[in-house]
């Protein structure tokens, strides 16, 4: 095989993890509070949540529940009470797809919904 083919393959094999890599972009604190105020998330199978401006959120799952939501330090955080605790997440997006992903790396996906 010629070094070009080579290099070819390597690139053709390579693609698609790089596409991957590429699709999700890490968003700034103005980023998220651009793609989340007034916004309302699909989650799939009935579960949704909103976001208003006034940094209150709603939550679906069968029954609702209500927290607050800030931006702090280019992250998403969220308090639900009874809890007095903030759990912050890494947000990314592709798209119409928002993505949270918390300190141990799992991601929860949502569409905006139209």
């Amino acid at each position: 095989m010629s070094d070009g083919m080579r290099r070819f393959a390597l690139i053709f094999t390579l693609w698609p993890c790089f596409l991957t890599a590429q699709e999700f972009r890490t968003l700034t604190g103005d980023e998220i509070l651009s793609a989340l105020a007034d916004q309302k998330l699909d989650y799939g199978n009935g579960v949704w949540q909103t976001f208003d401006k006034a940094m209150l959120t709603q939550y679906f799952a069968g029954g609702h529940s209500a927290g607050r939501w800030s931006v702090r330090d280019d992250r998403y955080c969220s308090l639900w009470p009874p809890s007095d605790l903030w759990a912050c997440y890494d947000v990314h997006q592709n798209g119409d797809v928002i993505r949270f992903v918390d300190e141990n790396g799992a991601t929860t996906d949502g569409k905006l919904a139209d």
